[in-house]
């Protein structure tokens, strides 16, 4: 598997972000479960369903530019890298207590902490692969120069805030759902969504600056450019999901909207009633 990415990855990103579009958009076609999550969490954000072509396109070009991105040479990389204001990293780490990157499913989100790694290290939460072939696969992936990766369970937690004490940096994606007892009901685009509370217990117990990062896809392969947003308040569910959303709703056609987003956790209390079939639906927890 790893040696099969390794040769995918040589070739030119604008081909494999164009095969990755073809193949987002026919999935888009031929699974009316798919269809009618991104459809109904558009609704839920107030934004029109024609949008739905360019968010399964951009979905696809995610998956399509992955081979690219983890078996590149990391110089060929941040030659596609952008960013027109660093100031939020170098005061981050001026104050020297660490800095905590929160990159939801924007755009690229799997350059933002290969990024960061140029400067100095950074530990990121992921969660491992369900199928245990991939393993190999996200960590060679995962765990490249000054970059590691945690698996998102009690010891990655503690690896993450030992990083912090250290004064370095971690990354994790605050929008994916937690497991039951590691997050709480917060609104995100108007219904409650199972939100983590990592980050806040994150920042308050190590002082972290909180910086949000978007990684914004550029067209016809040129790359991506880096936003980088310090966020002042304590990144409790309510404030996190705000930010979020004033995040996502620049670059909606980027965001995965076919992340079930709104699932609950498997032995976690009811969300509040919202009225919304799919809130519903979700109610009995979601395997994925």
């Amino acid at each position: 598997m790893v040696g099969l990415f390794q040769l995918l990855g040589r070739l030119p990103l604008p081909l494999l972000q164009a095969a990755g579009a073809v193949l987002g958009c026919a999935v888009f076609v031929l699974s009316g479960a798919y269809r009618r999550k991104v459809l109904a969490n558009l609704a839920a954000a107030g934004l029109p369903r024609t949008l739905a072509w360019s968010c399964a396109a951009h979905a696809g070009r995610m998956v399509g530019e992955l081979p690219w991105i983890w078996f590149r040479p990391r110089d060929q990389i941040l030659a596609r890298v952008f960013c027109d204001d660093l100031s939020a990293y170098e005061a981050a780490e001026r104050a020297g207590k660490g800095v905590l990157l929160m990159t939801p499913h924007l755009g690229c989100f799997e350059v933002s902490a290969r990024h960061y790694a140029s400067r100095a290290p950074i530990t990121v939460l992921f969660r491992p692969p369900r199928q245990a072939v991939l393993a190999p696969l996200y960590a060679a992936a995962r765990n490249q120069d000054a970059m590691r990766s945690e698996p998102a369970n009690l010891s990655g937690v503690r690896a993450l805030m030992r990083a912090l004490r250290r004064g370095e940096a971690v990354g994790l994606l605050p929008d994916q759902a937690p497991g039951q007892g590691e997050g709480r009901w917060s609104p995100f685009f108007g219904r409650p969504a199972y939100t983590m509370t990592l980050p806040g217990r994150l920042a308050q117990s190590s002082g972290a600056a909180v910086v949000l990062v978007a990684c914004e896809r550029l067209p016809r392969g040129r790359g991506w450019r880096l936003h980088l947003v310090p966020m002042a308040e304590v990144p409790e569910p309510d404030a996190l999901n705000r930010a979020l959303e004033r995040l996502i709703l620049r670059w909606p056609e980027q965001y995965l909207w076919g992340y079930n987003r709104y699932k609950r956790p498997a032995g976690a209390e009811a969300p509040p009633a919202d009225g919304s079939p799919d809130t519903a639906a979700s109610a009995g927890g979601d395997p994925r």
